[in-house]
């Protein structure tokens, strides 16, 4: 079975398809596996990086404005359409799992009519190349409810690291790696991938503030930013991450962006957050928050309203609350989906074996 996914440019696209890729080794090592991007888009270094063989595709990005890009769009469509439709003849691709993002869109035009297509969409509000791709899928498959016209709720895929995740049961060995004592509350901050210059600025104006000071804070800047406070017995800044499961298990509360990945890790993970969603793009990350906050799983706020003072008076009451960490626990993990990846996969393959 040889099987095509496309969803290049950000890890919010490109690291679902890499877990779905994941589980369908696991159930059968015997299928092949072909990632399609872009040679300006993250999976130039994230695919081969897992192990999967990547195969480049023209990008297509739709103009925003009245440019020149205008006009040539529709020939540079064309060409990227026909070398992706020789690229899945080639593959003998028996399908196209499409995740969104700019590598999507030609591939769901070159794939119809030759091979079916299974859609993946991630946000609440879905994106122009998942909103064609659904026109004609053989199968759609969402996040969040109402994103898509006969989407099927499954969630996104997830690590096996994050799926199999018990933060009770990991919670010391969480705490010795970071240096965090038992007994203190402990909140994780990050924001995204790059990091998050607002969350770091109000991260800083509550170190400097004192307003921390009774708590633990892991806090991940990004891999381009400098620390504003030296490491301490209770600061743990991080460039970067790589083992998420540990900072969740390792906190009681995180402050973070409102990414689709994001959230559906907190959800699977049972953690209480703050989302402060990116105040750029469709608005999507407001509105994939909503069904947390909605349960009670997650405070909202936006971004110009995240301040060291709203730290103080919303977040940090809740931290001193065991009885509110509970609940905004309990109600955030009835949302998590753990198995999206299983139905996800279950989707594709019978999608595959109807053709």
């Amino acid at each position: 079975m040889n099987i095509v996914l496309a969803g290049g440019g950000t890890a919010g696209h490109i690291e679902p398809a890499l877990n779905l890729a994941d589980h369908l080794k696991l159930i059968d090592p015997d299928i092949n596996i072909t990632v399609l991007g872009t040679a300006r888009g993250l999976e130039v270094d994230l695919v081969p990086a897992r192990g999967y063989k990547l195969e480049l595709i023209p990008a297509v990005p739709l103009p925003r404005k009245l440019s020149g890009d205008l006009v040539t769009l529709p020939t540079r469509l064309r060409s990227a359409i026909q070398q992706t439709r020789n690229l899945l003849t080639d593959l003998q691709a028996d399908v196209v799992v499409g995740f969104g993002g700019y590598v999507s869109i030609p591939a769901y035009l070159a794939a119809r009519g030759l091979i079916p297509i299974v859609v993946h969409e991630a946000n609440a509000r879905a994106g122009l190349a998942n909103r064609v791709g659904a026109r004609f899928a053989a199968a759609v498959a969402e996040t969040v409810p109402g994103s898509l016209p006969r989407a099927q709720l499954i969630g996104i895929p997830l690590r096996k690291s994050i799926e199999n995740l018990d933060r009770a049961k990991s919670r010391n060995q969480a705490r010795e790696f970071f240096g965090i004592p038992q007994d203190a509350k402990a909140i994780l901050v990050f924001g995204g991938s790059q990091g998050s210059a607002k969350l770091n600025s109000v991260v800083n104006d509550c170190l400097n503030n004192g307003s921390l000071t009774q708590f633990a804070v892991i806090h991940i800047v990004g891999q381009k930013n400098e620390f504003q406070n030296p490491a301490s017995s209770s600061y743990f800044p991080r460039n970067y991450l790589d083992r998420m499961d540990l900072a969740y298990s390792a906190v009681d509360f995180v402050i973070a962006r409102a990414g689709a990945m994001t959230i559906a890790e907190l959800t699977a993970a049972g953690l209480p957050a703050c989302f402060v969603p990116l105040p750029i793009g469709n608005g999507e990350q407001s509105l994939n928050a909503q069904p947390v906050v909605a349960a009670g799983g997650a405070l909202l706020i936006s971004d110009v309203e995240f301040t060291a003072d709203f730290v103080a008076k919303q977040v940090l009451p809740i931290l001193r609350d065991e009885g509110a960490l509970t609940a905004m626990a309990k109600a955030s993990a009835k949302l998590g989906h753990k198995a999206a990846a299983a139905a996800l996969s279950d989707l594709v393959l019978s999608v595959v074996r109807n053709t």
